[in-house]
């Protein structure tokens, strides 16, 4: 398979014989004249220094992020440890609006930004996602938000992004949603996908609808991301690596039923959704897509949702940006007890814990127990219990 990626007249051609990339960049040469090539493991592709390295790329735009420090109009001093603040959504109605001057740099500093976070520094990409919608009307709070975006990049000029794949047929997806979180009352979805180092085909972005629940945006979430999914399966496919095993992370157990029956899952609160939030349901059956949960701690799409803060932060742009492998944050399920014992004033709490069990029940779904006597659902209703 010989894949040519291109970007206006910026090409990269790729095959591991060298002879057919001699005859692809002929057939270029014949039809627009002498190209300038380079051959070998680092290339400078639109700004990115690529550099590949025993089955990992590894890639760098330090220029690009030096250009933006010096383009600001105030000087970046000193250095920040997150990208954002934890209010980094909130609008203020009454803040100062920036003068014309100030207002165009700023457009100019997040568009150079943008095009720095999707490419290789993931790390920003919330607080520059939020800062993009922003930009006709920016105000002395939206400034202070970029600022601090500069400093944490110019505390971390040298952070690269590695990508590389543990096995190149196992796709791992994860999908989050931070329900309501903007000021109009819309949901930010997160996703990414891996292969084992790094995350790539990373989506972060507010919903273009509001929802009812944290269930509906889930579930709203999944179908917009669900395309990436699919191309990436196909596009590894065309490459003669077919998946064979495609996982998708929720931290929704409501959306899990919903992604997994459709319609026979759906209660009055997802009702009214529109088929078009529901046409997962035959895809993920089609191309064989398997819905796993995923803790809300090991969730890698979270990531892309909202500005984490600490070593929760640093523990996901660690995996996404691949210093660590995803095996580092993957979650684990431990061994819980096929009986839980718990005290007569302790059972209101157990029948009521949120996971899989069905309230009232054990794990097996049959029975809850009571200072090691198992009772039915039905003796715990009639001593009063619940």
């Amino acid at each position: 398979q010989c894949t040519i990626c291109w970007y206006v007249d910026d090409n990269k051609v790729s095959h591991k014989k060298s002879e057919v990339v001699d005859k692809v960049i002929g057939w270029i040469e014949g039809k627009f004249g002498k190209m300038s090539t380079t051959r070998g493991d680092i290339h400078d592709f639109l700004g990115m220094n690529v550099n590949f390295k025993k089955g990992k790329v590894t890639i760098t735009m330090k220029k690009h992020i030096l250009r933006a420090i010096d383009t600001f109009l105030d000087e970046i001093t000193r250095s920040a440890a997150t990208p954002a603040k934890g209010y980094l959504f909130e609008v203020r109605e009454g803040s100062t609006k920036l003068d014309e001057t100030r207002a165009d740099n700023f457009h100019s500093v997040v568009a150079a930004l943008l095009f720095v976070s999707r490419r290789c520094r993931l790390d920003i990409q919330v607080a520059v996602g939020f800062l993009t919608t922003r930009v006709s009307e920016p105000d002395e709070d939206d400034w202070a938000k970029l600022k601090r975006v500069l400093q944490y990049l110019r505390g971390t000029l040298d952070l690269t992004l590695t990508i590389g794949g543990l096995s190149i047929q196992h796709m791992q997806s994860w999908v989050d949603v931070s329900y309501g979180v903007h000021s109009d009352g819309k949901s930010h979805t997160g996703g990414c996908i891996s292969f084992g180092i790094g995350a790539v085909g990373t989506k972060c972005q507010k919903q273009k609808l509001n929802v009812k629940s944290s269930t509906e945006g889930e579930i709203v979430g999944v179908s917009d991301y669900l395309p990436s999914m699919i191309w990436s399966s196909m596009f590894l496919e065309a490459q003669g690596y077919p998946v064979v095993d495609n996982v998708l992370y929720q931290d929704n157990q409501s959306a899990i039923k919903i992604i997994k029956n459709g319609r026979r899952s759906s209660g009055q609160k997802t009702r009214h959704m529109n088929i078009r939030y529901l046409w997962f349901k035959d895809r993920l059956e089609s191309e064989k897509i398997r819905v796993v949960y995923c803790p809300t701690e090991n969730m890698l799409a979270d990531f892309f949702t909202k500005p984490l803060q600490g070593s929760l932060f640093r523990k996901f742009r660690d995996a996404v940006m691949g210093y660590t492998t995803i095996e580092s944050i993957a979650h684990k399920p431990e061994k819980v007890p096929q009986q839980e014992r718990v005290g007569k004033d302790d059972i209101q709490g157990d029948l009521c814990s949120s996971g899989d069990r069905t309230s009232g029940m054990g794990e097996d779904g049959t029975s809850a127990s009571v200072k090691g006597k198992v009772l039915s659902y039905l003796d715990v209703a009639k001593k009063g219990l619940v």
